[in-house]
């Protein structure tokens, strides 16, 4: 347990925060004080099984759905960060992308980026404080064969946290995204191609390991509590002057 406080009395809102990197700085927040977390997953078991120090607001749902973030922006009168982080992978050639699953993905990385961005920040600007950080990912800053459904979306939400970093910053709100390469999450569970790995390298760990080596220069990836210390150095007042930038972290993959 960490001793430090700097979130004490504040509340923060965190979308795909039953598992991977949301629940990493769900736990990391908790560590630091902070007073209020209100979560946001479509994983109703794992939300509900998440164990916090903290006051809590469970909300079980699908952050496309804009009738979700009616009922939340209804329900909170007060929001001091935002980590939103809800997101899906898929992989495919472009010529072999079914546009179902294109729709499906671009739904929940950015229908669910906007309805939550927007959310926060009806709350945060009439405060006159705040602080956004975005997931977004190296995918949406470089070209990979079958990343393009994917890969797209993460690119659009770099845009959006760059444009509300301009409109919100008048209101004394900050925004800004992280692009993480390689992480150690549950995202991976869902890509066909990984799992093929994992049956090659006799195990997750053997096959996250693999891939840290083949694709980063530091040769490893990272977990998913590394990515949460950086995203509370964003929201923390550390990051006073911060804003409509892009953290890039994945070891040396896009340089």
């Amino acid at each position: 347990m960490k001793t430090t406080h700097e979130f004490e009395g504040r509340a923060a809102l965190i979308t795909g925060a039953a598992s991977g990197i949301g629940a990493a700085c769900a736990r990391w927040l908790a560590e630091r004080g902070i007073a209020e977390l209100v979560l946001v997953d479509i994983a109703g078991a794992a939300l509900d099984a998440l164990d916090l120090p903290c006051e809590t607001r469970r909300y079980v749902g699908d952050v496309a759905d804009p009738a979700l973030w009616q009922t939340i922006g209804g329900e909170l009168h007060g929001l001091d960060h935002a980590v939103l982080n809800a997101g899906i992978a898929d992989a495919a050639p472009l010529t072999d992308i079914d546009f179902a699953a294109w729709r499906k993905l671009m739904a929940v990385n950015l229908d669910g980026m906007m309805l939550s961005l927007q959310c926060a920040l009806r709350i945060m600007q009439p405060q006159g404080s705040g602080s956004v950080v975005m997931t977004a990912s190296a995918g949406g800053l470089k070209a990979e064969p079958g990343t393009a459904a994917y890969g797209a979306s993460k690119a659009a939400v770099i845009q959006m946290a760059r444009v509300a970093a301009r409109e919100a910053a008048p209101f004394g709100v900050r925004v800004n995204a992280i692009a993480p390469g390689g992480v150690d999450t549950p995202i991976w569970d869902a890509v066909p191609m990984f799992n093929d790995l994992v049956g090659q390298a006799g195990s997750r760990d053997a096959a996250i390991a693999e891939m840290g080596r083949m694709a980063t220069p530091l040769g490893r990836y990272a977990s998913a509590g590394e990515i949460a210390g950086q995203i509370g150095f964003l929201l923390s007042d550390a990051a006073a002057t911060i804003t409509g930038t892009v953290l890039v972290t994945d070891g040396g993959y896009s340089a």
